[in-house]
């Protein structure tokens, strides 16, 4: 059973005990956004939780901290500072000292440098000292990061931003041609190191809402037409709307459902400069309600139709 003052770091940071060292620093950088005293002034329970955190990151981020910590349990503290707390007894019996040289070996990997190592052993060197600081970790300038949700129109144009971060606020200009994933750096807006005292970046993460019409998939606008089945067989021109207006597309004779046309130019401004294409999928589009003359055309045509689009069918065998 572990101490009182046993804390559990892997639940504070909300990570599983095999977390590689990216998702431990994932991790800590999100609940250090979330918690840190810029974001929750006059929060005390905030800024306790913002300690812990950090308290974790230090021993869970650092190789040898961690692997003390994980193998230690509830005397990772006194690893390092020669001893156990008020000289509890610990059970050793059974304990597989094969990994070690020799006992000193033991005690030295144990209390970060008690003692001779033997020359047989393999393991590497305690690091001395153990777990006696624990202060913020030393990251020199910390950086940010800060999701901003943007309309398919603001995003395709450029938009100037404001928003309020803490007790800053902070304006940027937000290029044409953002998209969902898309980070733009602003310098020496991040959070500060309280031990160092380094400001670090701000990196704001855009995000597209929905838009009812048009679709962003890589640097294509894409968007659907329904047409009528006889546009479909005769081809006709339509209008379809385009970031810049309406522009007329010539649907040839024939085209199919699914099938996509291409504007050129029309679409997501490039990085650098200029604009992707813009396609426009067709979908047909049966009516639902005819009225007695389009259903006797309609009849008329069926029977006179000298085509049969499922021929092939016939061929086909399981």
């Amino acid at each position: 059973m572990a101490g009182t003052d046993f804390k559990d770091y892997y639940s504070i940071l909300g990570i599983s005990k095999t977390a590689s060292p990216e998702e431990i620093k994932q991790a800590f950088r999100k609940l250090a956004r979330k918690y840190h005293p810029d974001v929750n002034p006059g929060n005390k329970q905030a800024e306790a939780r913002f300690k812990e955190i950090n308290e974790a990151y230090e021993v869970l981020s650092d190789p040898d901290k961690r692997k003390k910590y994980d193998q230690y349990g509830q005397y990772w503290k006194q690893v390092g500072e020669g001893g156990f707390p008020g000289g509890a007894g610990v059970d050793m019996s059974g304990f597989d000292f094969g990994q070690y040289g020799s006992f000193n070996d033991f005690l030295n990997d144990l209390f970060g440098g008690v003692g001779p190592r033997s020359s047989t052993s393999s393991r590497s060197a305690g690091r001395p000292g153990g777990f006696g600081d624990f202060g913020f970790p030393d990251m020199g300038a910390q950086d940010s990061e800060f999701v901003i949700t943007l309309s398919f129109a603001e995003a395709f144009g450029g938009v100037q931003k404001r928003f309020s971060l803490g007790n800053e606020t902070i304006e940027v200009r937000i290029p044409a041609g953002a998209k969902t994933g898309t980070r733009l750096r602003v310098r020496g807006k991040g959070a500060v190191n309280p031990k160092t005292g380094q400001r670090g970046d701000l990196y704001l993460k855009t995000e597209l809402s929905p838009h009812s019409f048009f679709q962003l998939e890589g640097d294509q606008l894409i968007c659907e037409v329904p047409i009528a089945p006889e546009e479909a067989v005769l081809g006709a021109t339509i209008q379809v709307p385009t970031p810049d207006g309406h522009a007329s597309v010539k649907l040839p004779a024939g085209v199919r459902s699914g099938q996509s046309l291409r504007l050129r130019g029309k679409g997501w401004p490039l990085p650098k400069g200029g604009r992707s294409d813009q396609l426009v999928k067709v979908a047909i589009v049966p009516p639902k309600d005819l009225t007695p003359q389009e259903r006797e055309y309609y009849e008329k045509l069926r029977a006179i139709r000298s085509y049969d689009p499922r021929a092939h069918l016939q061929q086909i065998k399981f």
